[in-house]
């Protein structure tokens, strides 16, 4: 006869539930941190938060630029000062007024003032072409454009990367200089542009 085989005992859902009560109570009592626990784990946690912050400013911390060429270098002003980049057309000489002072256009039916910085900056000239545009910078009430052999490029630098001033570039440059980056692309500090009462003529062009 085939051995009849052993049932197994029934299951005491009871005494495991008290089981695994106890055994959850006593992992509770084996990793509660004591106060002083908690004050690290608080100062920590506040630590890698102002680390991540301090990251995420970093990494915003940058300025967006356009791009332009003069005699041959490049420079650059922040966008948040250019209004609008437009082809240079129906230029017209304004006499009685500094030597850099290009000119004026109809821009959109108004009229603005053309400074060109080649002169401002004592910088070889070239004859003017189809490639020149007309860079229009506005700050409040001030408006005028400054000439550019060519525009090239809108991006973004990181004002990390910037050196405040070159040993080579002296001059009147060097008043308007906002920084240097690595591969030589001079950051012009637009605001002082606009707000340099020696280059401001709307008076004289509104007479």
């Amino acid at each position: 006869m085939p051995q009849e085989k052993k049932r197994p005992d029934p299951i005491n859902f009871q005494e495991i539930e008290q089981r695994l009560e106890t055994a959850r109570a006593g992992i509770e009592r084996v990793w509660a941190p004591t106060a002083e626990e908690t004050q690290q784990i608080l100062r920590e946690r506040a630590l890698a938060l102002t680390q991540e912050s301090t990251l995420g400013e970093t990494v915003d911390d940058g300025i967006e630029v356009v791009q332009f060429t003069l005699a041959y270098e490049r420079y650059a002003v922040e966008s948040h000062y250019v209004r609008h980049v437009s082809s240079l057309e129906n230029l017209t000489p304004l006499p009685c007024t500094p030597a850099f002072v290009l000119g004026i256009v109809n821009l959109r039916g108004e009229i603005l003032p053309v400074i060109d910085l080649r002169k401002l900056f004592e910088l070889p000239e070239r004859g003017l072409t189809d490639l020149n545009r007309i860079i229009v910078l506005q700050a409040g009430k001030t408006v005028f454009g400054i000439l550019a052999d060519t525009v090239t490029s809108v991006h973004r630098i990181f004002l990390a990367d910037l050196q405040l001033s070159l040993p080579t570039l002296t001059g009147i440059r060097r008043n308007y200089l906002k920084g240097i980056t690595r591969e030589r692309l001079v950051i012009l500090d637009a605001a002082k542009l606009l707000m340099d009462e020696s280059i401001i003529v709307q008076e004289k062009v509104t007479e």
